[in-house]
């Protein structure tokens, strides 16, 4: 039986057709994702032949691991490997995320000190409609810093076509970009993408923690509460409403709902098109109209 065939074939119920096979020689090997943008490898596996096939796959993207075996173990012997697997894996994963992060944070300080103020007639501000703030640009690139207990990380490049790319191998779990000032006793507000974050920064003139995703949401509003215990934090979530499961509004409430934090949604007055799903969309409507 090919258990490396086996291995894909379970690797590609999640991700979709591979066309290589992987590697057994218990190494750490990176690959790119179908769907991921050109150039990019995210997923990552590891796999084992010896005794109990095993190995493991996922990507750093969103950080889901799973784990595949041969079959099932036979006896305590053959269990207590597996979790001796499981565990040497999961520290081989954190050294290795450790080791690209920090070249990643040295990649971003270096690019961050050579670029330029970015204007705000770039192509991408001018169509939201947003100042550029403290944003800066690589050409016509712009570059979104991404925070951690006040350094920079990483950071996300922002194309002129408004496509999006995140340094390779940065952290961004827990990570933001901060426009304006967080005060004790204001509102800080925690939405989503850049463009959004400076809309709510606009209009209110309260400071905005730009989560990047709808799944760190969570964790950044989590983060930022213990550093800043007495600002008024606030989900501003996305409204998703077209896409199944709308998980930028399951993703708030859920933020809103543990951190026990006020909560607010673009207030839709239902002449919109349901394709516009943040604040930024609202207001650049709302302009046009």
């Amino acid at each position: 039986m090919d258990f490396v065939i086996l291995f894909r074939d379970d690797m590609q119920s999640v991700f979709g057709p591979l066309d290589w096979l992987p590697i057994p020689d218990g190494k750490i090997h990176r690959f790119h994702v179908p769907g991921d943008a050109s150039g990019t490898h995210n997923g990552a596996y590891q796999l084992y032949l010896n005794w109990i096939a095993w190995g493991w796959f996922g990507t750093w993207k969103d950080g889901k691991w799973h784990n595949w075996r041969s079959r099932k173990p036979a006896n305590r012997l053959e269990t207590q490997l597996i979790d001796q697997r499981i565990k040497r894996a999961q520290r081989d994963r954190e050294a290795e995320q450790h080791k690209h992060q920090q070249a990643a944070a040295k990649n971003a300080n270096r690019l961050w000190s050579q670029a330029q103020p970015a204007a705000d007639d770039h192509p991408y501000l001018s169509r939201k409609r947003v100042k550029a703030y403290s944003l800066r640009r690589d050409g016509d690139v712009l570059l979104v810093p991404l925070i951690h207990d006040g350094l920079l990380v990483s950071l996300q490049h922002i194309f002129p076509d408004g496509s999006k790319r995140f340094l390779f191998g940065g952290k961004t779990t827990g990570c933001c970009s901060l426009i304006g000032t967080i005060q004790p006793g204001q509102p800080l507000y925690i939405c989503e993408g850049w463009a959004t974050g400076a809309t709510l920064h606009a209009e209110t003139g309260a400071a905005v923690a730009c989560a990047m995703t709808a799944g760190n949401l969570l964790l950044v509003a989590h983060h930022l509460r213990r550093q800043h215990p007495n600002a008024v934090l606030i989900v501003a979530g996305d409204d998703d409403r077209i896409t199944e499961g709308n998980p930028g509004r399951t993703a708030a409430k859920k933020a809103a709902d543990i951190l026990g934090c006020g909560l607010i949604f673009p207030p839709w007055s239902g002449a919109e098109p349901l394709t516009l799903s943040d604040f930024n969309d609202l207001a650049n409507w709302r302009a046009a109209q």
